[in-house]
């Protein structure tokens, strides 16, 4: 396992998950999420840096079990593992919240669909950065 490129490649896809995870919650869902405030906490905002924190720590494990598994079949093999991390994480995450708190099926649709896009582009992002050196 080379731990430079795993490095590299779990820090690139943090800054790519806080990007489009600012671009798509905090300026797409704006509206929708405006319109449930009632069911978010009032203090949301004070948790943040914990949502940082834990997205940091995912990044690394991420790219950890990418490695691990890692085959060498270039991006098609980032965009396998993007799906599958969706089906582990995803299908639970988003139903999960469903079933416990008020929110619409549409919601959780559109949550399932950015997660799978987002998963898919972390990994081909891991996919081109944890290759070997030509």
């Amino acid at each position: 396992m080379n731990i430079k490129r795993l490095s590299i490649a779990a820090i690139a896809i943090f800054v790519f998950f806080q990007c489009i995870d600012y671009v798509f919650h905090g300026i797409i869902m704006a509206d929708t999420y405006a319109a449930l405030k009632n069911i978010w906490r009032a203090d949301m905002m004070n948790y943040m840096w914990l949502m940082s924190l834990s997205c940091l720590i995912f990044s690394f494990a991420f790219v950890y079990i990418f490695a691990k598994g890692y085959e060498g079949k270039g991006i098609a093999e980032g965009i396998r593992y993007g799906v599958v991390v969706t089906l582990l994480i995803n299908v639970i995450g988003t139903f999960g919240q469903f079933a416990m708190y008020p929110i619409p099926l549409s919601l959780t649709l559109i949550w399932f669909g950015y997660g799978l896009v987002e998963f898919i582009a972390a990994g081909i992002i891991a996919s081109l950065i944890y290759r070997p050196k030509r």
